[in-house]
């Protein structure tokens, strides 16, 4: 039996979508047992678990649990996180969105920020190192947001994406064209972060307190058979059935 810890929680998305989501894919693996959090507070399930699952949005784990989670990736945790982990934002109340600088010990463990992306929409994903993780895995093209990050030194980048352009709502608008990593291994000690950026999902009530009712569902990269291709694997190298990705 393996213990894996699920947090999911935040802002603006559809949480009760993705959380059943992630938990029929972990579902399909018996000996994987999983504890359900909404955010990062319980430090003792964390230390209970092998694996840890993210997905959040402005959610961000303040500074002691930010080093209990540094520590436990060093000590050989694995943490797969997805989409918004990475993201702390903050809507003014003209719609400027402000993308405060997150702590540099929790910038160092993830090894990216989002700062922005487009109006969600068709771009492309391409492979950019050969990997057991993407293994017969080719350029795809998805409907989702496009995160544009900055990244920190030394990750592994599995996938990525390009962009040139204006992201007008954001702190940072202005994109000359540049590399944007969508999938990257981040060796930690014994230990080690995945993160996948794309996922977005939202649902019609998704958006309160700032609009009562959001006009339609997305579900950006969810409807994609190589997205959950992409999950599953994140999953098995979680679970060690990958143990080449990891030095």
């Amino acid at each position: 039996m393996r213990r894996v810890l699920l947090v999911v929680g935040g802002l603006y998305h559809d949480f009760d979508f993705v959380r059943l989501e992630l938990l029929a894919h972990l579902a399909r693996r018996e000996h994987l047992r999983v504890d359900l959090r909404h955010d990062y507070s319980d430090l003792a399930a964390l230390e209970r678990c092998d694996a840890l699952i993210t997905y959040t949005a402005a959610l961000l784990p303040d500074a002691a649990q930010t080093a209990a989670l540094a520590d436990w990736v060093g000590r050989g945790g694995r943490w797969f996180a997805l989409h918004g982990t990475n993201s702390a934002i903050r809507i003014r109340p003209d719609g400027k969105v402000l993308t405060p600088a997150m702590e540099p010990l929790l910038f160092d463990l993830l090894g990216s920020q989002f700062l922005a992306h487009p109006v969600p929409g068709r771009y492309r994903i391409r492979p950019v190192e050969a990997h057991a993780l993407t293994e017969g895995i080719e350029a795809f093209f998805l409907e989702d947001e496009h995160y544009l990050q900055r990244h920190a030194e030394g990750n592994l980048v599995l996938l990525a994406s390009e962009f040139q352009g204006e992201t007008a709502l954001f702190q940072t608008r202005d994109w000359p064209k540049g590399q944007h990593q969508s999938f990257y291994l981040r060796p930690r000690g014994q230990g080690g972060v995945l993160y996948l950026t794309p996922g977005h999902a939202r649902g019609r009530y998704d958006m309160q307190p700032l609009t009562e009712t959001y006009p339609f569902v997305e579900r950006g990269a969810w409807i994609l058979p190589v997205f959950h291709q992409l999950i599953r694997r994140g999953i098995a190298w979680l679970d060690r059935d990958l143990p080449e990705t990891m030095p």
